[in-house]
């Protein structure tokens, strides 16, 4: 079992920056696929952002490539992903979420086996 926790989220206007981090309970975190997804009102649960199990591969979103980036710390136990030059569009609850096969990187949300909560990011223009 694995519990995910996301944190960084917030207000911030039009083309700032924000990090968002998912700190993971438990000693597999460094063998799990790891994924951002985001979900605004109204709107389905969408991939933003994924990393392998070492880091080495990573995936993005049409929408926020060149502008966020994803990353893993395996001794720490947490995935981080930097956003910037934000967009009000941007504005969703973003998820962190854990795939236990940890090479390919799945983007659609079924696949994965644990989620966070959730973090409110709100991008005012």
């Amino acid at each position: 079992q694995v519990q995910l926790v996301e944190s960084g989220g917030g207000l911030v206007q039009a083309g700032g920056s924000l990090r968002l981090s998912c700190a993971a309970s438990g000693r597999t975190f460094s063998m799990y696929t790891m994924g951002w997804f985001r979900q605004a009102p109204g709107k389905q649960r969408e991939f933003v952002a994924g990393v392998n199990w070492s880091g080495e591969s990573t995936s993005y979103a049409d929408s926020v490539k060149g502008r966020f980036t994803i990353s893993r710390d395996n001794v720490k136990n947490t995935m981080y992903l930097q956003m910037n030059s934000l967009k009000p569009e941007d504005t969703a609850v973003y998820y962190c979420a854990a795939d236990r096969q940890g090479i390919v990187i799945q983007r659609t949300p079924s696949p994965y086996d644990y989620w966070g909560q959730g973090t409110q990011v709100t991008v005012s223009s």
